[in-house]
């Protein structure tokens, strides 16, 4: 790349994109505003940009742009890094492509999405290592945290609710989409269990904040991480591994599948990062009145959900008094533990490293609140939300076999795929109780309200994004108000 070559006139800039994003963020994964029934949202409103800092200068150069967008009343916050590039210096165009900037004495400035242009990456992660804090968008690095620069940036692509971007294999940049003002997750779980030692996770090195773009107080823009070389994630190595026992070869490797062994190893590294989250960021039991709290909170969602997906009201009643069975368990002095956890887990916020499973992406579910976020939880919430991955991955499989989910259900390929998902949904709480997490079987009560709470949540997705996978979250909750408590 060039030298600085011309000046950035950052306020056509942002008159260019604040006409060009509203557009453009409708393609976006990450952008929330599309969300519900298909057809529906499918409009962004107009943007106005709160934030525009020109990181860097020169041809190209790097803008950081934060825009609100939404209703009054219903705003949301979005993050986008833009390169600021000549067409002649060969900046990134397609997909990439925001919009234009008409210059009289030359070529266009092309605006296009930053992260996909590793010079510019490179010139961020600098401007990270040097901890400026003087503008409106600081850096900060932990005490005695150190990187190295100079690495090859590329983008990963499958990303979705956020964008992260990988500086060879040493570290890794997530860029926040969604901002929501306040203490970032990630960030604050992160370095909690950095501090508690040994733990299966990445650690924290640097971050991106800004204290004046929001009234609420300071807001996490950018969290730089170490970078966890594997062999995979969670759902490639389970889906492939179920893929092999659906369609009839488990006898040529270990008993259905052969995945049982790396299902008790996750089940383990799950209970070290509870147990290390309780022991830096505390526990505490639920009262009578928490316990109806948080029963209502579970119920609140699944009406909601009533009212978006109809195949769910057969199974109203019987959900309601899964919830109802949590307040009744405080009452007779059954001790409800909650604590800080990932709020988010399943198979593929888990890599299987050389030395063995870690876990990441820890900032729970974004569309929901901060604080429900942040809110302390019952460690079984995580526990239950990976046993239905399982549960999906053995479908996924079954899918994979039968030529798609509308194809004919029923026979050996399913019962091998039901049979995979108990063995390895038993094997990982095996692992929990192993490692000294409580072992949830113990608490069937408590796992079938969590279980069905994540199944009502996935049949909402899949009837918004994929009808033909609804009777996966259905057969799952069908299952949950039908049978005994059971942890498998």
């Amino acid at each position: 790349m060039s030298a600085p070559t011309h000046t950035v006139d950052l306020t056509r800039v942002v008159a260019e994109l604040q006409r060009s994003l509203p557009g453009w963020l409708a393609g976006r994964r990450w952008y929330a505003g599309k969300q519900g029934k298909q057809g529906e949202g499918q409009h962004p409103p107009p943007v106005e940009p709160v934030l525009a800092d020109l990181l860097h200068p020169g041809d190209p150069a790097l803008v950081q742009l934060v825009v609100r967008a939404g209703r009054r009343g219903h705003e949301e916050w979005y993050q986008v890094l833009v390169g600021v590039g000549r067409e002649a210096a060969g900046a990134p165009a397609g997909n990439t492509l925001i919009g234009r900037v008409p210059e009289p004495d030359g070529p266009d400035l092309l605006l296009y999405e930053a992260t996909a242009d590793p010079w510019l990456m490179s010139r961020l992660l600098a401007r990270l290592a040097a901890e400026d804090t003087d503008g409106r968008v600081e850096c900060h690095r932990p005490a005695g945290a150190e990187f190295p620069l100079g690495l090859p940036a590329r983008v990963i692509t499958a990303e979705q609710s956020n964008t992260s971007v990988a500086f060879g294999d040493r570290l890794m940049l997530k860029v926040l989409r969604r901002l929501v003002p306040g203490p970032h997750p990630e960030l604050e779980l992160l370095t909690a269990l950095e501090r508690d030692g040994d733990v299966p996770s990445a650690r924290p090195l640097a971050w991106m904040r800004t204290t004046d773009a929001f009234p609420a107080g300071p807001t996490t823009l950018a969290v730089l991480q170490e970078f966890v070389p594997s062999r995979g994630d969670g759902w490639s190595l389970a889906t492939a591994q179920a893929a092999e026992c659906v369609g009839g070869d488990c006898a040529s490797v270990a008993p259905l599948g052969g995945f049982a062994e790396e299902s008790r190893a996750l089940g383990r590294a799950t209970a070290r990062v509870h147990t290390a989250l309780a022991r830096q960021l505390g526990s505490r039991e639920l009262g009578p009145e928490e316990a109806r709290a948080l029963a209502a909170e579970l119920t609140g969602r699944l009406e909601q959900a009533l009212e978006e997906v109809p195949e769910l009201l057969p199974y109203a009643r019987q959900l309601r008094t899964l919830h109802q069975d949590l307040p009744e368990l405080a009452g007779r002095g059954h001790r409800l533990l909650v604590q800080r956890v990932h709020g988010d887990l399943h198979l593929g916020q888990v890599l299987r490293a050389p030395h063995g499973w870690v876990l990441i992406d820890f900032e729970g579910e974004p569309g929901h609140p901060l604080e429900e976020r942040r809110r302390p939880r019952p460690a079984v919430r995580d526990v239950a939300a990976m046993l239905r991955s399982f549960d999906y991955a053995a479908h996924h499989a079954l899918f994979e076999v039968l030529g798609g989910p509308s194809a004919r259900r029923g026979g050996r390929p399913a019962r091998r795929a039901a049979a995979w998902a108990v063995h390895n949904r038993r094997a990982f709480s095996e692992g929990y109780a192993e490692a000294g997490g409580a072992d949830p079987r113990r608490s069937p009560v408590l796992l079938r309200a969590f279980e069905a709470d994540k199944a009502v949540y996935e049949a909402v997705y899949e009837a918004r994004n994929r009808p033909d996978w609804l009777p996966i979250p259905l057969a799952a909750i069908r299952r949950l108000v039908h049978e005994r408590p059971s942890a498998a």
